[in-house]
């Protein structure tokens, strides 16, 4: 079997792109291109090809809009969640530990690494039921 009909079977029946071609066979790709192009079929083939490649495109547009919305849904679920923890934490029904609070107040609080805890900065005022220090 000759290198033209080797590219011409490639390309026709195993439906490979030329460049694969190129490499399959060790020759060049403007080669293959001249030899696809003075065959009777290739505009058709062409037009097919085009045809599915649209028709992949959009399907992986579709696959790719879902996996983005799922994640937004998953992303606002998780928002959704820590609104109502921060609100219940924050709610004057319930009382808020020591840790949420140093959370909601960070920059008051500094890390002391001898003690293994954080303590409120000496340089604020702050009243009487404000934790001191939180582990």
């Amino acid at each position: 079997m000759s290198n033209k009909e080797k590219i011409i079977h490639l390309f026709y029946t195993k439906h490979l792109k030329p460049v694969d071609i190129a490499l399959q066979l060790d020759i060049s790709n403007s080669y293959v291109t001249k030899i696809i192009k003075n065959d009777s079929r290739y505009h058709k083939e062409k037009t097919q090809r085009k045809q599915q490649n649209k028709i992949k495109h959009k399907e992986q547009t579709i696959e790719y809009i879902r996996k983005k919305q799922k994640s937004n849904k998953d992303s606002y679920e998780a928002l959704i969640y820590q609104l109502k923890k921060d609100a219940e934490e924050l709610s004057y029904y319930f009382d808020i530990s020591n840790r949420s609070f140093r959370k909601f107040n960070a920059s008051a609080y500094k890390y002391n690494s001898k003690r293994k805890r954080f303590e409120i900065d000496r340089k604020l005022n702050v009243s009487i039921d404000v934790p001191k220090t939180v582990y």
